[in-house]
């Protein structure tokens, strides 16, 4: 089965609709408001509406209160919740939705027992870098991922400084469940570039 694709930090309707006819599977919509990829509810609305019942809609959090998430999810709605800050394992029981987890992987962290506390349907794997919370274009080492056992590289997303230029490679080291990106398919931080969308697809899939 080919690798899910998941474009994160779609802001417009356009990008949307360019990401869904390149063969997205999943879109990523971030309401952490410090973030350049930023989408109002809105905008999120609008998004929502073009996407297909096949391409499945995903809310970006940040240490977002538990009322807010639920409202967005159940207005909108959204398919997935992702939890991508400091929340503690807590937040994230208790959801009718799948959830998804973003792990930073640093030099310390020990992938499996991470994986083990994390109480996440997915596990997103991306990048550690002092004070950010994703979208740093910056790679780690994928053979660290590569190692984890079946059963958790089934649920397991990576993310972290991925381009049309290396998801291939990503892709057969890890052999994840899913690759995300956002910055690696931009013109300008919250804008898509149809050429990148559509290279990071196909060579995501054909890998």
């Amino acid at each position: 089965m080919a690798v899910q694709v998941k474009i994160c930090g779609v802001t417009t309707v356009t990008d949307a609709r360019l990401a869904v006819a390149a063969g997205a599977d999943l879109i990523g919509l971030n309401f952490y408001p410090h973030s350049p990829r930023y989408v109002a509810r809105v905008t999120a609305q609008a998004i929502r509406h073009v996407l297909p019942a096949s391409v499945r809609c995903v809310g970006v959090f940040v240490n977002a209160p538990r009322a807010q998430i639920a409202d967005l999810a159940a207005g909108l709605p959204l398919d997935l919740i992702q939890f991508h800050g400091d929340e503690p394992p807590a937040a994230l029981s208790d959801w009718s939705l799948p959830t998804i987890r973003a792990l930073r992987v640093g030099p310390p962290t020990v992938l499996p027992d991470l994986f083990a506390a994390t109480p996440a349907d997915y596990v997103l794997l991306d990048a550690q870098k002092s004070g950010r919370y994703g979208g740093t274009g910056t790679t780690f080492a994928w053979q660290r991922a590569a190692a984890l056992s079946q059963p958790s590289l089934e649920r397991t997303i990576l993310a972290g400084g991925l381009t049309p230029d290396n998801v291939a490679d990503a892709v057969r080291t890890v052999r994840p469940w899913a690759v995300d990106v956002a910055s690696g398919v931009e013109s300008t931080p919250g804008r898509k570039d149809p050429g990148k969308l559509d290279r990071f697809i196909r060579h995501a899939k054909a890998a």
